[in-house]
């Protein structure tokens, strides 16, 4: 114990203990730990909810690219009902592109809480990643099928080339744009459709092959995904014809870009997935909030956003505003990739490395340069 002892107006006179610098540093440094701790046990106690969770948490979407705004109408309904009932602030940090693009980046680490893709197999290579636990599909309704399209056929006003279905796309005069199904989901459902349309025509894979061989022909440049291939026939005018998602289209019209179109009756059923990436939300510890807005996105409230932006609602009678519902008409031969084995067969069948696709743009670049393709 420090003893003092006082010496007048000579001021203070000090024990020995105190008269060590080491023991003087000592304690400043005590002290100052000590405030330290108490300001940083205040500081954190305001930033935690009663229940002792974090005001703020942070969610990161991956998503591909014409998902845009319909999540830019859903977040923030979301974020206030979570506030409103949870008492913490969610902030979205959201990321768009080619669902190919997209899926390679978050394998390449693009940290994601949620993806939405295009396709089911994007979703796959992020379960081979290790980074989605298998069965990832069964954990929400309908399969996690969230969104929903079909393939329009985008003609330049009042269809001066006359095009009535997938089938003119292979006509000699006729020019048309889509994406590269090598980087986007969007042109793999694409070709989907454009295959479809002709097994149900010739009814043989060898048909169907000459037919969508013939039609690539006819594409003079292969944008990276969905939005690019609207802007280079919507802004850039080339083309005669586009295939896109009908919800694409729709969006186009309400921004002003409206445009001659059609839903041809042989479709396909443009099924979006939506998932939580395990290995993420585990790591950031962010489950609880991503696990509820994927739920979220699956309520009347968020399936009218989708409805309102073009999307065909994954299920329609969960819109409570059925006038939301009415524009999209049914489609009497639809397909889906399940016609076609599922996303593993049509992938490694079209896609892969090598694969049909490949060897269309080989016989493609061959006969551009007017050599055999087989040379």
């Amino acid at each position: 114990m420090v003893k003092w002892q006082q010496t007048g107006l000579k001021g203070l006179k000090v024990g020995r203990w105190w008269r060590s610098p080491l023991r003087r540093f000592l304690s400043l440094l005590l002290v100052g730990l000590s405030l330290g701790l108490a300001i940083a046990a205040c500081s954190g106690s305001s930033n935690l909810t009663p229940d002792g969770k974090p005001k703020k948490v942070e969610i990161s979407l991956v998503s591909f690219a014409v998902t845009k705004e319909a999540h830019d109408a859903i977040i923030p309904k979301f974020a206030a009902k979570w506030k409103q009932e949870h008492g913490q602030d969610v902030v979205f940090y959201q990321s768009y592109g080619g669902s190919g693009s997209q899926t390679r980046a978050v394998v390449d680490g693009l940290e994601a809480d949620v993806v939405h893709l295009a396709l089911a197999l994007d979703v796959e290579k992020l379960v081979s990643a290790q980074l989605i636990a298998p069965g990832w599909e069964q954990e929400l309704p309908n399969n996690s099928i969230v969104s929903k399209s079909v393939a329009a056929l985008v003609t330049r006003e009042g269809n001066p080339k006359n095009i009535q279905s997938f089938a003119d796309l292979a006509r000699g005069d006729v020019k048309w744009i889509t994406a590269d199904p090598k980087t986007s989901g969007v042109a793999r459902w694409n070709f989907l459709a454009l295959w479809n349309a002709g097994v149900k025509a010739g009814g043989s894979d060898a048909a169907a092959t000459q037919f969508v061989t013939e039609a690539y022909k006819n594409v003079p440049i292969l944008t990276r995904d969905a939005r690019e291939a609207a802007d280079v026939f919507l802004k850039q005018e080339q083309g005669d014809a586009m295939v896109n998602y009908e919800n694409e289209v729709l969006l186009a019209a309400q921004k002003g870009e409206s445009s001659s179109y059609f839903i041809p009756d042989i479709n396909v059923s443009i099924d979006n997935p939506i998932a939580v990436v395990d290995k993420i939300v585990d790591q950031r510890g962010s489950r609880e909030v991503a696990e509820a807005f994927v739920q979220y996105l699956f309520t009347p409230e968020a399936q009218a956003e989708f409805a309102k932006v073009g999307f065909r609602p994954a299920d329609a009678l969960t819109v409570k505003d059925q006038t939301l519902v009415a524009p999209y008409k049914p489609v009497p031969t639809l397909s889906t990739v399940e016609t076609y084995g599922g996303w593993a067969t049509v992938q490694k069948k079209f896609f892969d490395n090598g694969a049909l696709f490949d060897e269309i743009r080989r016989q493609l670049t061959a006969w551009m340069e007017g050599r055999s393709p087989h040379a």
